[in-house]
């Protein structure tokens, strides 16, 4: 699917719930990008009957789903326990980077 389709339909649902591809063609011809008819008509088909909100959740889901197919494991699992880890010893850190720095320059450095 081509993106600049994609996004011409999200604009053009701003202000219609059902974008037609007439809609979406004025918006690609209005900023000049060349239109593909077979590739809009596709686009067209594949998000009939569904408003803007349901294909964002579709691609989210989509997303989430090859983000944890690429590391091994559920991405919901592993998220939450790595950030968890390094909230304290991040905090750490920086506690003990203020203070080696001192007073001398009150926290602002020249080239921090």
């Amino acid at each position: 699917m081509s993106t600049k389709y994609l996004a011409a339909y999200a604009l053009a649902s701003l202000s219609k719930p059902a974008p037609t591809q007439a809609d979406v063609e004025a918006i690609c011809k209005a900023v000049n990008i060349e239109i593909e008819a077979d590739t809009l008509a596709f686009v067209m088909e594949s998000v009939a009957g569904r408003d803007v909100a349901t294909l964002i959740n579709e691609g989210a889901a989509k997303m989430t789903s090859m983000a944890s197919a690429s590391s091994g494991a559920p991405a919901g699992a592993a998220a939450p326990a790595a950030g968890a880890a390094a909230a304290p010893a991040a905090a750490a850190k920086k506690e003990e980077k203020i203070e080696e720095e001192g007073d001398d320059d009150m926290g602002f450095g020249l080239f921090d």
